[in-house]
């Protein structure tokens, strides 16, 4: 499983350890990233995902789950999440014709 966020997109970065004497070794930043469940309204049902908590800050600040993932372009969501938007959008549009 990789180490990325699939709302942010943050991911490892990498960089040098520096010691005293000027010596560099190559390192890692790993970003804080969890596995978490969060609830969709519209399809009624946890959606698995893994976030940074900077990801789980912009869904609140979007409006929920729904919310971020219809308002967001296909283009920019991530790829585990399309198949998501597309349920998402069946389901309004039944919503919407009843």
């Amino acid at each position: 499983m990789s180490r990325k966020c699939q709302i942010t997109g943050k991911a490892v970065m990498f960089g040098n350890n520096v010691s005293h004497a000027n010596n560099r070794t190559r390192r890692r930043f790993l970003p804080n990233v969890q596995d978490t469940s969060l609830y969709s309204e519209l399809l009624g049902r946890m959606v698995s995902l893994r976030l940074t908590p900077s990801g789980l800050r912009t869904i609140d600040h979007k409006g929920g789950l729904d919310a971020y993932i219809l308002n967001t372009p296909k283009s920019k969501l991530d790829e585990d999440l399309r198949p998501i938007k597309t349920q998402l959008e069946k389901i309004q549009a039944k919503k919407a014709q009843a």
